[in-house]
């Protein structure tokens, strides 16, 4: 199964439409606080539609309680600092697989990097570009994992 993971997002838009990828690849939606809204938020709700209600989305308390649930899953960390490109991932075969992305303003903590050597991934850009959308690429990143597993 594909697991998406969203580390302290701060932005209900940017949420809303994860979701929706998810419920469009059949992913997981996990969202780990502290989140920077309230699962109420008319952005959340108007970017996710009516399809809100039918994501399969979980809410953790910290990023500890999710991996000690899912420590036998492989990790994925798309981060703008990430080691090697996400085209060079193999991100096939029938386990669970968590992609996991950093709230929008920070990144993924060091700490937990660290923590995982080896399993980060940017996606390229051209030089003097910051970074994408998160929704933006959790849908590069997702659907490349769901082609690899097709």
């Amino acid at each position: 199964m594909l697991h998406v993971v969203l580390y302290q997002p701060e932005i209900p838009h940017n949420t809303g439409a994860v979701g929706r990828l998810c419920l469009a690849t059949g992913a997981r939606l996990h969202l780990i606080k502290p989140l920077g809204f309230s699962l109420e938020d008319k952005y959340l709700k108007r970017s996710g539609l009516d399809y809100w209600q039918q994501v399969d989305v979980r809410v953790w308390e910290g990023w500890e309680n999710f991996e000690r649930e899912h420590g036998g899953a492989r990790m994925a960390f798309i981060e703008c600092q990430g080691e090697r490109p996400h085209w060079e991932a193999d991100f096939s075969g029938a386990g669970e697989l968590c992609l996991v992305y950093g709230p929008e303003t920070r990144g993924i903590p060091p700490s937990i990097l660290e923590r995982h050597p080896g399993a980060s991934w940017h996606i390229p850009m051209r030089p003097g570009a910051r970074s994408l959308n998160l929704s933006t690429a959790v849908a590069i990143t997702l659907y490349e994992a769901a082609r690899q597993r097709r």
